[in-house]
C-alpha cells in the first residue's frame, strides 16, 4: 500500500515472531499495522518514521531461523 510510515516497531537484528507488528503505515487517513509474515531475524530494515512508501516497496527482510 502507498502511505507514510508513522512508527517502526522493530530494529535490524531483532528476532520477531510471525504476526509481530513491524510498523504502522498511514494510508488514506487510516492507520494500518504491518505484521511479520514469519518468525525470524530482521536482517534489513528499509523504512523510517515519517518516510513515504510506495505500493510494493519492501519494508524489511526477515531471515528464517
Amino acid at each position: 500500500m502507498q502511505g507514510t510510515v508513522l512508527t517502526v516497531a522493530v530494529a535490524e537484528g531483532e528476532e520477531v515472531e510471525a504476526g509481530h507488528v513491524l510498523c504502522i503505515v498511514e494510508a488514506m487517513k487510516m492507520e494500518n499495522e504491518v505484521h511479520a509474515h514469519r518468525t525470524g531475524k530482521v536482517t534489513e530494515l528499509s523504512v523510517a518514521a515519517g518516510q513515504a512508501i510506495a505500493h510494493g516497496q519492501v519494508i524489511c527482510v526477515i531471515s528464517g531461523q
